[in-house]
């Protein structure tokens, strides 16, 4: 049986330049997906899958995140004098228990293995969860929990993966696998940013992993590869080399990639859509919008 998984690791040291200028003073990853910042989504998506200890690898400028899972006593206090319940509970929902965080600094911006890397001391020899929270799942149950119930029974490590037109896939680490129509897929390679043509397929790995500790100690001894920067897939790579246990998990749901505008503006639509206290009003916009432009072309 493969061990428990308690830790995540959560990359959020990027600047966040394709937001500019909203991002010159507040962290991407608080930026607000209808009511909710895009960090609170991956922590909800966490803590749904069992994790109980949480790294942040952060970068200069990154204060506003750490407050935001601190507690707010004053406007606690103002919430419970008012009566307001079920703004407190929304609220109470974002604290975090002393402890239950842990912060480390990324001082030069060299890729995501890197920054995996430098939770190292936290993660010890256990495995581990990487959530990206760019990317936003939309699933009856959690991804990173369909992911931890597979990986009860295989162990090694597990990527998210989804199927991308054959002319985005050089964007993504791409894995090289036996077609299949399943779940779990064993992993015979990864590429990452494969050049056009090149690709082993055109399932393309997004931000969700479970990695073995392995995959940490290959990170000791990575060098720069795609973009020059050390890359995780890269790690993840030659652990399919060395143990051969390495599987892409298709999950069910719906992938928004809010690190672009595009995906940020179709995320904030589908939740909007989803939520029955928004629904109405956001469908009727939307409707007399697109009447709106088809009578004008």
């Amino acid at each position: 049986m493969a061990h428990k998984v308690t830790k995540a690791v959560f990359p959020v040291a990027g600047m966040g330049t394709r937001f500019l200028p909203a991002t010159k003073s507040v962290p991407k990853e608080i930026m607000t997906l209808v009511d909710r910042p895009l960090i609170q989504y991956a922590i909800d998506e966490a803590r749904a899958a069992g994790i109980t200890e949480f790294i942040f690898v952060t970068s200069r400028g990154k204060s506003a995140l750490e407050d935001y899972f601190d507690h707010a006593p004053e406007l606690e206090a103002s919430l419970r004098a008012k009566g307001k319940t079920a703004l407190l509970e929304t609220l109470e929902a974002t604290n975090m228990d002393s402890g239950a965080i842990a912060y480390v600094r990324q001082h030069q911006a060299l890729g995501l293995g890197h920054a995996v890397w430098c939770a190292r001391h936290l993660i010890g020899d256990e495995p581990f969860a990487v959530l990206l929270p760019d990317d936003v799942i939309a699933a009856d149950k959690p991804c990173l929990k369909q992911m931890v119930e597979a990986y009860a029974d295989t162990g090694g490590s597990m990527v998210a993966a989804m199927e991308v037109p054959r002319d985005k896939v050089s964007a993504y680490g791409v894995l090289d696998v036996h077609p299949a129509i399943r779940s779990v897929l064993p992993v015979k390679g990864m590429v990452e940013k494969p050049a056009p043509g090149t690709e082993p397929s055109n399932l393309a790995v997004i931000g969700r992993y479970i990695l073995s500790p392995d995959v940490m100690r290959n990170l000791d001894s990575a060098t720069p590869g795609a973009g020059g920067e050390i890359q995780l897939t890269d790690a993840i790579a030659a652990q399919i080399e060395q143990s051969n246990n390495v599987y892409g998990y298709r999950f069910d749901g719906q992938r928004f990639d809010c690190g672009s505008k595009a995906g940020f503006l179709q995320a904030t639509m589908a939740f909007g859509l989803a939520r029955e206290d928004l629904r109405e009003d956001l469908e009727e916009y939307l409707l007399k919008t697109l009447a709106q432009r088809q009578a004008a072309e």
